[in-house]
């Protein structure tokens, strides 16, 4: 299928990607996912084939492409198994993207080589109990002591956190309190290894079962001066920008399993019969195919356009949430349309459109809520 967004180098890097996951995922992802097993094994290798920072320059370790390569990615692999594409999405939108985008020289080299060689993992702390939607209610806190920044608190649902390949995390803390009485938000860098820094597998999630979720537990931990990320009290800033770039690889999860589900519903709806012929060639069938197709290609070009605005440097926060909540949407309605069309068997363990019914779930919720885009697409558009 030909889009304008994409170049020869795009289409062998998709090429690319469908190969490995079509012969190195597939045949492991239901049981995976049962089990709740995040795989080392398949996280190197996707790093090994450069998918670990693939927008970044080579004097980083990157593999020089472009933001639009890692939407492919993200797609390719969302269209076998959503665990594996959230590892890689949340790994360079949330793990590398902050620290290239606003690191310092020093930081950028001592970090992201490492980050991008397929053997390391960072996470990117903003979640907490009461600080989701809300950013503001953050009360982890860090405090500056003899040239160093002890940090207290916790953090909750964080991606590439407790893995034995995670390295660390970017953290959002409170740094302090303005004469107004408002929090100053501050991101601060903190290696795994760091006395009073603690992880804990979060178990028996209902999607991404083989993607590494986290709890943080942060007490009196000491990290140097040098590792706040940015600006301080530009916390908020910091995170916002990660989060414009990070919607777009939710949106390309999203429209990646909406492909997966479609391609699996119009194979079963040829191959079941019924009343003697597929029941593909029932209208009620047939319209609800041709309703998801349009409504992935609808999706798609949306957020091939958002990230084409990113990749030319052109403002594209708005376009991020829109290309976010759509494609979110498209594939809650794609996905569940599919186990409509499988019936019965659309709900057993051992059909793959009951795993993607599950891992749709979580679209609608991280990176923004669709109810928080849409109050930021209204603020866009000047309501």
């Amino acid at each position: 299928m030909y889009y304008p967004y994409f170049n020869e180098m795009h289409e062998q890097l998709r090429a690319e990607v469908r190969e490995f996951a079509e012969k190195e995922i597939r045949p492991q992802a239901a049981m995976l996912d049962e089990k709740g097993e995040f795989s080392e094994e398949l996280t190197k290798e996707m790093g090994k084939r450069g998918w670990f920072g693939i927008f970044l320059p080579r004097e980083y370790g990157g593999r020089g492409m472009d933001y639009r390569s890692l939407v492919l990615v993200v797609e390719e692999l969302a269209r076998v198994d959503s665990s594996q594409a959230a590892t890689i999405a949340a790994h360079n939108s949330l793990g590398i993207g902050p620290i290239y985008q606003f690191g310092t020289p020093e930081q950028k080299k001592k970090y992201l080589p490492m980050l991008c060689s397929g053997e390391h993992l960072w996470a990117f702390g903003l979640t907490e109990e009461n600080a989701g939607s809300d950013s503001r209610g953050t009360e982890t806190t860090a405090v500056l002591k003899d040239g160093s920044w002890v940090l207290n608190g916790s953090k909750i649902f964080i991606s590439n956190a407790s893995s034995p390949m995670s390295a660390g995390a970017s953290l959002q803390v409170v740094t302090g309190i303005s004469g107004e009485g408002e929090k100053e938000l501050s991101v601060i860098l903190v290696d795994k290894n760091t006395p009073g820094y603690k992880t804990e597998k979060i178990n028996n999630k209902m999607m991404w079962r083989a993607a590494d979720t986290s709890r943080i537990s942060i007490s009196d931990c000491r990290v140097p001066f040098e590792n706040l990320l940015g600006e301080r009290g530009k916390g908020s800033h910091v995170m916002l920008q990660t989060l414009d770039s990070g919607r777009l690889t939710i949106g390309a999860l999203a429209l990646g399993l909406a492909r997966g589900a479609y391609e699996m519903a119009l194979e079963y709806a040829r191959k079941r019969v019924q009343f003697g012929k597929p029941i593909s060639r029932f209208q009620a069938v047939a319209f609800k195919l041709a309703d998801m197709a349009t409504q992935i290609e609808a999706a798609a070009n949306l957020l091939y356009h958002a990230v084409w605005l990113k990749d030319n440097g052109q403002p594209f926060a708005k376009n991020s949430a829109m290309a976010k909540l759509y494609c979110s949407e498209v594939a809650r309605y794609v996905v569940n349309e599919s186990v409509q069309i499988h019936g019965a068997y659309g709900l057993v363990k051992s059909s793959p459109v009951e795993r993607f019914y599950r891992d749709q779930r979580i679209l609608e919720i991280g990176e923004g809520t669709s109810e928080i885009l849409r109050l930021v697409i209204s603020r866009h558009i000047g309501t």
